[in-house]
């Protein structure tokens, strides 16, 4: 332990004599070398948040999780403070500028999420209901609600006859990606709830047929393939996307996709497109039973996380909930 412990403290002041040295080589700080050396996008706002928050001193520590409003004023701070001329530099302003829009964004966009995940579904909120109602005549334009309380909401994927019951985990924020995806991708997401009650096999190819038994094939072919409660899953992705978002693993992404601060806008699209793929994921997967939910969805987040080291990985689908947002 005390070696570690020493090799620690080794380690981080002979980084911070190799930054002074880079410095009067160059003529340029940490923040200016990675603003001119690396492109927009994740790589280099996460270099620039690990800079900021790795720093010794208070006012650039602080600076990643200012107000919005005062991100300017921040920027002309560390300008002052590390001497740099703006004239000179004009474009370095604009870079961090842009970064720090992108850190305190994904910063205040947790927090917008955590806040509809701790409110609970209430049945005496109009505004709740209404939600609820649209989201059935979202999925189900052609079939109207019998009643509030209906064993018909088994039928978009609800476990009961009332719903509130299954938005616990998730609270609101459940409802409101279950909504969104609903209105903005209405052709995929009631297709989605049709192959969901109607399951499909994927195409067996042909390497794979050859390495069946007859044994194996003739059970192939008699097997039901295993379809999922679809509301209950949307809520199940919604926990997903929440925790890819709290554990920062969605950085990457709203680093690359989004110019300034991401929105709920931008989460949201976010879950439809893991409720695309996962859809499809689940397909290929071709689980035995729905008891095989939990090491499918283990393995997809896997997947995704995978994608999401990559610095220059997107989760930009091209469907209807996202066009707008690509063409930011």
């Amino acid at each position: 332990m005390l070696v570690q412990v020493c090799l620690y403290f080794y380690c981080k002041c002979l980084w911070r004599c190799l930054k002074f040295v880079v410095r009067k080589l160059t003529g340029r700080c940490e923040l200016q070398r990675i603003c001119y050396s690396t492109k927009p996008g994740a790589g280099r706002t996460m270099k620039i948040e690990s800079s900021l928050r790795s720093s010794k001193n208070k006012l650039l520590q602080n600076s990643v999780s200012v107000h919005p409003d005062a991100i300017e004023k921040t920027i002309d701070a560390i300008m002052e403070l590390k001497r740099i001329n703006p004239d000179v530099n004009p474009q370095l302003g604009v870079s961090l500028q842009a970064c720090l829009l992108q850190i305190v964004g994904y910063r205040n966009l947790i927090a917008e999420v955590e806040k509809l995940r701790r409110e609970p579904y209430d049945s005496e909120d109009p505004q709740h209901e209404e939600m609820l109602l649209k989201l059935w005549k979202c999925l189900k334009p052609d079939f109207p609600l019998e009643a509030r309380i209906s064993k018909q909401w088994c039928e978009i994927g609800f476990q009961g006859d009332d719903p509130k019951t299954d938005f616990r985990g998730m609270g609101l924020l459940g409802l409101y990606n279950l909504l969104y995806f609903a209105e903005c991708d209405a052709a995929a997401a009631q297709q989605i709830l049709s192959d969901s009650l109607q399951p499909k096999y994927r195409e067996v190819t042909k390497e794979e047929l050859s390495k069946f038994s007859k044994a194996e094939w003739e059970k192939k072919k008699f097997d039901k393939a295993i379809g999922y409660s679809f509301a209950i899953v949307g809520i199940n992705i919604t926990d997903l996307a929440y925790n890819l978002l709290v554990s920062g693993a969605l950085k990457t992404h709203f680093y690359n996709v989004a110019p300034e601060a991401p929105t709920l806008s931008h989460f949201q699209q976010t879950f439809c497109y893991l409720m695309h793929e996962f859809h499809k994921f689940w397909i290929e997967e071709d689980p035995l039973d729905i008891m095989e939910f939990n090491r499918v969805r283990e393995k997809f987040h896997k997947r995704i996380l995978k994608q999401l080291q990559n610095p220059n990985m997107a989760l930009c689908p091209h469907f209807a909930a996202s066009e707008s947002l690509i063409n930011l």
